[in-house]
């Protein structure tokens, strides 16, 4: 679903993003997009300078979805905390756009990343698309869980933030990553959450400085 007020930048993102075994539905408001979204789940979503408000709505009725938002300007941090996956800006030609979301639709993984990871408490369990610490089950948004896995996948090993943006967002990225360090930021939040609910030890993401982040007891 593309969520576009200017019919002329809704056409173009619609033709960019179509194709043979994809349907694109356009809506021009967020109430058009919301009324959608209760009624039919979504790969995903592709937000023309929505509040976050809209993006924690959406998140909400659809949280299997990916949420991509598209602005040339606004708070990327807003973005992502309301329920965002990713934050591309505006204008960005028709051909990266598409690549892109193809990158988020693939459904295939780092061939590294096994069905189970295990670290202390704390199981990642792919195949069930689960996550659990200490027995409590830890709530996570698509592109967190599939963060977290990667990381289990090298428990005790730092892995490089060029490593994890190309597997967790699949896709070669050569500019900011600072979508990786908000996801990381949140991982963490529930990652504490749930070990205080569990009463277990906390397992930690450790910032690697100039290389990436490293998962551990």
């Amino acid at each position: 679903m593309v969520v576009e007020a200017d019919p002329n930048a809704g056409v173009l993102l619609e033709s960019a993003l179509v194709a043979p075994d994809r349907d694109v539905l356009l809506v021009p408001t967020a109430a058009a997009a919301l009324r959608a979204a209760a009624r039919t789940p979504y790969d995903l979503i592709l937000l023309g300078a929505p509040g976050p408000q809209v993006c924690s709505r959406l998140r909400m009725s659809q949280p299997g979805a990916v949420l991509v938002v598209l602005s040339a300007g606004g708070d990327v941090i807003a973005a992502l905390a309301a329920g965002a996956d990713d934050y591309l800006t505006a204008p960005l030609r028709a051909a990266e756009l598409a690549a892109r979301i193809d990158a988020h639709l693939r459904r295939g993984r780092a061939p590294s990343t096994p069905a189970v990871g295990s670290v202390g408490p704390l199981t990642v369990d792919v195949t069930a698309h689960r996550c659990l610490l200490g027995g409590q089950e830890v709530r996570l948004r698509p592109k967190e869980f599939d963060l977290l896995a990667r990381l289990a996948a090298e428990p005790g090993t730092a892995v490089r933030r060029e490593t994890l943006m190309a597997d967790v967002w699949q896709e070669n990225w050569f500019g900011s990553t600072r979508t990786l360090d908000v996801h990381v930021g949140w991982i963490r939040r529930r990652l504490r959450e749930a070990a205080g609910r569990a009463s277990v030890p906390p397992v930690r993401i450790t910032t690697v400085r100039g290389h990436g982040f490293r998962l551990e007891c």
